[in-house]
C-alpha cells in the first residue's frame, strides 16, 4: 500500500456533522448481497421528477456506544437522525460505481423511541448533466446484526412531497431550481414526534448488491472514498439595495428580524462580497399568501454584460430563481434541495394580506474538506491576492468531483482536473479526490479506447485531447505519489487511448489525419463556436487533419506515457511508443517548421500560427533545444499569434519553465491582475466577456506559486526525493509551504547580493537538491541552510 494511500494521516481532519463520524464498512458488506433492500414510493413513476420523505421509527434499550449505518440513494438524498441532519449523498458516481456512506449516528440516538428519516428526490427531466441515475430509490443497511433494526424494508414509511414543483427560470446544466408551496408540506417530519399514520408503506426494489454478487444489477455498491464535504455557517455581508422598505444589514447577523407589511412588495440585492457556494437558509413567520423569489448571480448585468463584479448601479440579476410560498405558520425555513453559487442573492417579496417576518437569511457552505496546509508568501502583495482569489476558486470547483464551474455545469472534465488535482496536492495534500478522477476517467472509456471528456456525465462527450491529458495526469500521480498499484492500474486505459490515437496517424504525412469528435484545444476568438461542425475552441485541420498542435501534443504524451510503460515492464512497447514519438516529432517539424518566421504553423498549409502550436513544439522536444528559448521569446511576444487564454498559459508557463525562463513568471501575471481590477473575487473561464466568472483551470497561479517561484518538485517518482529550484524573478523574498505524504516542505528565501540565501526545511526522511544558478546544494531532512553567490 502506497504513501499515497496513507496521505491524509499527515494531515489528518474529518467532517463533523453534528457528532456523526465516518467510519469504515464492515467487510462483509463489499462481499455479498445486502439484507436492506432499496426501497422507493408506490403507484408513481420512478423516472419522473419527484420529491419523497422516507422514515423508520425504532425502539432502543439503551443508548448505544456504536450504531453504524450504511446508506445510498438515487438522484439524492438528505439523512435525519431523531430531527437533526448528519449528512447527504450519495457522492457522484456512476451506475457500476453507486457510492454509499457509512457513519456512526450513536451521539444522536437516545433510549427508546428514535427515528431515522431521509428526504430523497429524483429530478427527472432535470437531472444535473453530471448525475447519473437509475430510478428513485433509498437503502439502508445496518452495518451488522444490532444495527438491522433500520435496514430498508418492511416498516419503513414513505410520502410523496406535492409542495415541490421545478423552476426552470434560467436553468443551467446543474438541474432546476426549487418551487416550494408552503401550505402543502409536512413541517416536523423529520422529527421523532411526528405522525407518519397516514404515510404509505414502502415498495421494495430489491436487496442491495456490491460487484461481484450479483447476475444483474441496478446500482453496484461501492464504498464512499471521499470524506463528506464540509458544512459550515458563512454569513452573507451586505444589503447593497433595498426597494420598497429601508432595512438594515444588521438583518443579515441573525438578530435583527425585519417585517414586510401586508400588500406590499419589497426587494432585497444581498452581496456576499465573494463568490461561494452554499445552501442557503431563510427563515420566516406569518405572511399567508406571499411569494419570496430568491434569485442568485454570479455577477450582476447591464444591457447583457457584466462589467465591475463590484458595481450595481443600473444593474440587474439574473439566474436561477427559487421561489417559496409561506403558509402562515411560525418558523418555516426554506433551504434548496441542491446548493446555489452565487455572490449576489436579490431576494423579491410580496405579501398578500397578511404581514411576513423574515427571522434570519444564511448559508450553510458547501466544498470538498481542502485545508490550506500549503501557503505562499512575498514582498509584492497583489501576489497574495492572486493565490487567495486562486484558492477560493479551486475550492468553489471541488465539491464530490472537481467541478469545471461551480455556477453553470459542475461537470469534471479532464482538462480543468489535472491542474485542479495539481493544486490540491500542493495546498492542501489531500490525493483522495485526485484519485477518484483518475479512476472515474477510467471508468468512462467507450468502446474506441478513449476516454469521455467529462465523467460522470449523464451525456457522453468525446474530446480526444483530453485523454491525452488523462494520461499525463496518472503520470502526475506517479510522480507526486509513491503508490504504484494504483497506478499499474490505469496501464490498460494508458495503452488503449495511445492505440486510439497512433492509429488516427496518416501514413502518408507522418501525422496526426483527421481526428473525429470535438478536438477541443482553448478559447481564443480565432476559434469560435459552430453549431454544424465541432470547430469551437479548435482549428479546422483538427477535421480535415495535419493539425500540428494535436499532433505534438500526442509527442507530449507519449514522452510521460513511454516513462510509465518502462516503470512498469512493457519495454518493448516502450520502444515501439518511442519510435512513434520521433516521428510524430520529425514529420510535424519537416511539415510544419516556417524557416523564415522560425516558428511551427498549425498546420502544413500554414493557414495560422498560433502560441499553441509552438507550446507543444517545445513542451514535445519536436523543435530542437537550441531554438527552444528563441521560440519561446517570438511566441511570447508576437501578438500577431492566436493567442493562449487562460487554461492553456497553464501549458505556455510549463514552456516558460522548460527553456529556462521561468525568472519572468512574476512578470507574467497580467491576465490575473487584469481580472482582480474589475472586481472578481474568483478567476474567470475567459477574458471578458466571460461566461462563468469562476473555472478552476484559471487558479493554476496557486500551483506555480510554489512549484514555479518556490521551485518545489519531485526529483524522482513518488516524491521519494525533491529538488527545489526557485525562480524569484523580481521578487526579493519568497515564503511558501508545500504539503508532502511525509510532511511539510518550507522554504524561506530572500535574495542577497546577486545569490539567494534562507534556509529550506524538510521532513525528516525527506533529502533533496537545492538548484540555483547552476549550483547544487544537498538538502537533508530537517532545516538547511542555504546560501548561494
Amino acid at each position: 500500500m502506497g504513501a499515497g494511500v496513507h496521505r491524509f494521516t499527515a494531515f489528518g481532519y474529518a467532517v463533523d456533522n453534528n457528532g456523526v463520524r465516518e467510519v469504515a464498512p464492515d467487510a462483509s458488506l463489499l462481499a455479498r448481497k445486502w439484507d436492506a433492500n432499496w426501497i422507493s414510493c408506490p403507484q408513481v413513476s420512478l423516472y419522473d421528477y419527484g420529491v419523497y420523505h422516507f422514515r423508520k421509527s425504532f425502539q432502543l434499550d439503551s443508548k448505544p456506544e456504536s450504531f453504524v449505518i450504511n446508506v445510498s440513494a438515487d438522484n439524492r438524498y438528505r439523512l435525519f437522525v431523531n430531527g437533526t441532519p448528519v449528512c447527504y449523498g450519495p457522492a457522484r458516481g456512476d451506475l457500476n460505481h453507486w457510492y454509499f456512506e457509512t457513519i456512526d449516528i450513536s451521539s444522536l440516538l437516545k433510549e427508546g423511541k428514535n427515528t431515522l428519516a431521509a428526504i430523497v428526490w429524483n429530478a427527472g427531466r432535470y437531472t444535473p448533466g453530471a448525475q447519473m441515475t437509475l430510478k428513485t430509490g433509498l437503502i439502508v443497511q445496518g452495518n451488522t446484526p444490532r444495527e438491522a433494526v433500520v435496514n430498508t424494508g418492511r416498516g419503513w414509511k414513505v410520502y410523496q412531497n406535492p409542495a415541490y414543483t421545478p423552476s426552470v427560470e434560467n436553468r443551467q446544466d446543474v438541474g432546476c431550481a426549487d418551487i416550494v408551496d408552503a401550505s402543502l408540506y409536512p413541517w416536523n417530519w423529520e422529527t421523532a414526534d411526528y405522525d407518519d399514520s397516514a404515510w404509505k408503506e414502502v415498495v421494495s426494489l430489491g436487496r442491495g448488491q456490491p460487484y461481484g454478487v450479483g447476475t444483474g444489477y441496478d446500482w453496484v455498491l461501492c464504498r464512499r472514498d471521499i470524506p463528506l464535504m464540509e458544512d459550515s455557517l458563512v454569513r452573507m455581508q451586505t444589503i447593497r439595495r433595498s426597494e420598497g422598505l429601508t432595512v438594515s444589514s444588521a438583518f443579515l447577523k441573525g438578530n435583527a428580524p425585519m417585517t414586510v407589511p401586508a400588500n406590499r412588495k419589497v426587494t432585497l440585492l444581498i452581496d456576499q462580497s465573494y463568490l461561494t457556494n452554499a445552501y442557503p437558509e431563510l427563515k420566516v413567520s406569518g405572511g399567508k399568501g406571499s411569494e419570496i423569489r430568491m434569485r442568485y448571480s454570479e455577477a450582476l448585468y447591464k444591457d447583457g454584460q457584466k462589467g465591475n463584479r463590484n458595481d450595481i448601479e443600473g444593474r440587474e440579476v439574473g439566474g436561477f430563481t427559487d421561489k417559496f410560498y409561506p403558509d402562515g405558520g411560525r418558523d418555516r425555513v426554506f433551504r434548496p434541495l441542491w446548493f446555489r453559487t452565487y455572490r449576489y442573492l436579490q431576494i423579491e417579496i410580496e405579501t398578500k394580506g397578511e404581514p411576513l417576518t423574515l427571522l434570519d437569511i444564511y448559508g450553510m457552505y458547501t466544498a470538498y474538506p481542502f485545508k490550506e496546509n500549503g501557503s505562499f508568501a512575498s514582498d509584492q502583495p497583489d501576489l497574495q491576492k492572486i493565490w487567495e482569489v486562486g484558492w477560493r476558486t479551486a475550492r468553489l470547483c471541488a465539491n464530490e468531483t472537481y467541478y469545471d464551474c461551480p455556477y453553470y455545469e459542475q461537470l469534471q472534465y479532464v482538462g480543468d482536473t489535472r491542474i485542479q488535482a495539481l493544486i490540491s496536492l500542493y495546498v492542501d495534500g489531500d490525493d483522495r479526490l485526485m484519485r477518484k478522477a483518475i479512476k472515474m476517467f477510467d471508468y468512462s472509456r467507450s468502446y474506441e479506447g478513449i476516454t469521455t471528456s467529462r465523467y460522470p456525465s449523464r451525456v457522453p462527450q468525446y474530446i480526444p485531447p483530453f485523454s491525452l491529458y488523462w494520461i499525463n495526469m496518472v503520470h502526475d500521480y506517479w510522480m507526486y505519489r509513491d503508490d504504484p498499484a494504483f497506478v499499474k492500474n490505469c496501464m490498460p486505459g494508458v495503452k488503449s487511448v495511445l492505440e486510439w490515437f497512433t492509429s488516427k496517424i496518416d501514413p502518408e504525412t507522418g501525422i496526426l489525419g483527421p481526428v473525429p469528435h470535438w478536438n477541443f484545444i482553448d478559447w481564443p476568438k480565432q476559434w469560435p463556436w459552430n453549431n454544424d461542425q465541432p470547430l469551437g475552441g479548435t482549428h479546422k485541420a483538427a477535421i480535415t487533419g495535419g493539425s500540428s498542435i494535436l499532433s505534438l501534443q500526442l509527442a507530449y504524451t507519449l514522452k510521460d506515457a513511454i516513462e510509465l510503460l518502462k516503470e512498469f515492464g512493457e519495454t518493448d512497447l516502450a520502444r515501439s511508443y518511442e519510435k512513434v514519438y520521433q516521428s510524430l516529432c520529425r514529420h510535424t517539424w519537416d511539415k510544419c517548421w516556417n524557416e523564415g518566421k522560425q516558428m511551427l504553423a498549425d498546420d502544413p498549409d500554414e493557414a495560422s500560427y498560433s502560441q499553441h502550436a509552438n507550446i507543444m513544439g517545445i513542451l514535445s522536444d519536436a523543435v530542437p533545444q537550441e531554438k527552444q528559448q528563441a521560440l519561446f521569446n517570438k511566441l511570447n511576444t508576437d501578438p500577431s499569434l492566436i493567442q493562449a487564454t487562460f487554461y492553456y498559459r497553464f501549458y505556455l508557463f510549463r514552456a516558460l519553465k522548460k527553456v529556462g525562463l521561468a525568472d519572468h513568471y512574476t512578470e507574467m501575471l497580467k491576465p490575473w491582475q487584469d481580472m482582480l481590477a474589475i472586481g472578481l473575487t474568483t478567476f474567470a473561464e475567459n477574458p471578458e466577456p466571460t461566461r462563468s466568472d469562476c473555472h478552476a483551470w484559471s487558479a493554476s497561479p496557486v500551483y506555480d506559486f510554489l512549484a514555479t517561484v518556490c521551485g518545489v518538485e519531485p526529483a524522482e517518482p513518488g516524491f521519494r526525493s525533491v529538488r527545489v529550484a526557485p525562480h524569484l524573478g523580481s521578487l526579493k523574498q519568497i515564503e511558501g509551504k508545500i504539503p508532502h505524504p511525509a510532511g511539510i516542505i518550507e522554504v524561506s528565501l530572500k535574495k542577497s547580493g546577486k545569490g539567494l540565501s534562507g534556509t529550506v526545511t524538510l521532513p525528516a526522511s525527506l533529502t533533496g537538491t537545492f538548484v540555483w544558478g547552476g549550483q547544487e546544494i544537498k538538502l537533508a531532512g530537517g532545516k538547511n541552510e542555504v546560501k548561494t553567490q
